[in-house]
């Protein structure tokens, strides 16, 4: 019934008959029915409410809305509410049944780190028995169902309808992302998170939150949220690490490298081979490489001690287990041993984190020289600070087109070009063709050398004016490699 799937939503007014019964939620109206409860959001291109009529139009029993329309149609019942996002994120876990209270959902927030650590949450504790769902930038999954990945929030309807397909299917833990977007957009408004983690907060989507501040205040409202059931983690090395908890219900904990908290590591050797790392006074070995990940390793550890599991155990399993794909994946070539690293870092810290961590793997004097480019249609202030951080530390820079989208992708790189000085000219070169920038990369290199290819990591596609082609970082690598070993 109606009047059901309407509970905690904030109603202003009600026209109509809420005892009727709804088969299905719809956000949008080309996909409405006979039965269907139509809600109108009003999104960052489009606003739902221009499309009540062709809902009804396509059988709407209901529509939700924040403006009723001027002439009301009797046969439809209108839900006048304070806030259609947030209606839709209480309206779709009440209608899927409620499905975060039948899991442990732990959800993680941050502009970096996130994929790694709900991806090692999910190894993790399917190694301990346990079958779970995730939920990612790079896929989901159900069990060992993948299922493919387009958001890394799906909208609050899908969520809420994936989440009841993970209980169905038997799941009892489910580790999610939750990005500042989803957060902001009432994506995730609704559920029951046993445990919220938070990785960092650096320069990103202020194309879309447009100050820093606002960045900060629409995660931290995240946690704000929690109940005193659920328990927070977050870094305290982080700036803003203590302030993202300031005011939550929640149980809090910390992890650092730095400081004595809950969960403390100290890295005694960051190599090829991997981390040596103590945790809380156990010594441990990682195959995982780098400090950026020595954090996202200390996260997914006070995250399953937060969960029940036992610490030795947990560091056991821990240490048996590989990355997220497209985050730090490296190759190494046949005869001259180029080592080739792929990455998603698409932030400036992100980049800056990779490129000291390939700085401390380096043996002597082996040449850094690093593909970059940065994405169209989003933040474009980022632009030349990645630029410049890339012609910092590394040795030779290639900027290249990332996911141009809509933009010329040569305005794009002549963005990028503006944050680099006068010193740092004589170091990069532009190739606008990603295929060609990465085969003029590995011709550069000469043995041993590091060549690292920033910014798309997973992603197996190159968006190019609303089409998306075939594109892999990783095979093309290994492509240019062959050759070179030929």
């Amino acid at each position: 019934m109606l009047k059901d799937i309407l509970y905690k939503v904030s109603l202003r007014s009600v026209k109509g008959n809420t005892n009727t019964t709804i088969k299905d939620l719809q956000i949008d109206s080309r996909k409405v029915s006979k039965g269907t409860c139509f809600i109108a959001i009003r999104g960052t291109v489009a606003d739902g409410h221009q499309f009540v009529d062709t809902a009804i139009e396509n059988g709407a029993s209901a529509i939700v809305c924040e403006t009723l329309p001027a002439i009301l149609n009797e046969e439809v019942t209108y839900i006048e509410v304070e806030n259609s996002a947030a209606a839709a994120g209480f309206m779709s876990h009440n209608f899927y049944g409620e499905s975060s209270l039948k899991l442990k959902l732990t959800g993680v927030t941050g502009t970096n780190g996130k994929t790694t650590i709900v991806t090692l949450l999910w190894k993790l504790f399917s190694e301990l028995g346990y079958k779970c769902g995730l939920i990612s930038t790079v896929q989901n999954q159900i069990g060992k169902e993948v299922i493919s990945s387009t958001h890394t929030t799906p909208d609050a309807i899908s969520l809420n309808a994936l989440l009841k397909k993970m209980a169905d299917a038997g799941c009892t833990m489910v580790f999610m992302e939750c990005s500042s977007h989803a957060i902001h957009q009432h994506r995730i408004t609704g559920l029951q998170f046993t445990g919220a983690l938070f990785s960092n907060i650096t320069h990103d989507h202020l194309d879309y939150h447009k100050t820093f501040n606002e960045y900060i205040r629409v995660k931290k409202t995240w946690f704000d949220a929690l109940p005193s059931s659920s328990f927070a983690i977050s870094n305290a090395d982080d700036k803003r690490g203590h302030v993202i908890l300031q005011n939550t219900a929640a149980k809090k904990y910390f992890y650092s490298l730095k400081t004595m908290v809950d969960f403390k590591g100290r890295i005694l050797e960051n190599s090829l081979a991997g981390l040596h790392m103590l945790v809380n006074d156990r010594e441990v070995y990682f195959r995982l490489i780098g400090e950026f990940n020595a954090y996202n390793l200390l996260a997914v550890y006070g995250a399953a001690i937060c969960l029940g599991e036992e610490k030795n155990k947990v560091l056991q399993v821990l240490s048996s287990l590989d990355g997220a794909e497209g985050r730090f994946d490296y190759m190494v070539s046949k005869n001259d041993k180029v080592i080739g690293i792929i990455d998603y870092a698409h932030t400036p810290d992100a980049l800056l984190n990779v490129l000291a961590t390939i700085k401390k793997l380096r043996q002597g004097n082996e040449h850094i020289i690093t593909v970059v480019g940065c994405g169209g249609d989003r933040d474009k202030t980022k632009r030349p600070i990645m630029a410049a951080a890339a012609c910092e530390h590394s040795d030779r820079v290639i900027f290249t087109a990332d996911n141009p989208r809509s933009e010329d992708p040569l305005n794009i790189l002549k963005e990028m070009e503006a944050g680099v000085n006068v010193v740092a000219r004589k170091k990069y070169i532009t190739i606008a063709d990603r295929r060609e920038a990465i085969k003029a990369a590995v011709s550069l290199a000469l043995k041993e050398d590091i060549i690292l290819v920033a910014g798309k990591g997973h992603e197996k596609y190159q968006e190019i004016k609303g089409v998306k082609y075939d594109f892999d970082d990783k095979k093309i690598l290994n492509e240019m490699f062959e050759l070179l070993d030929k």
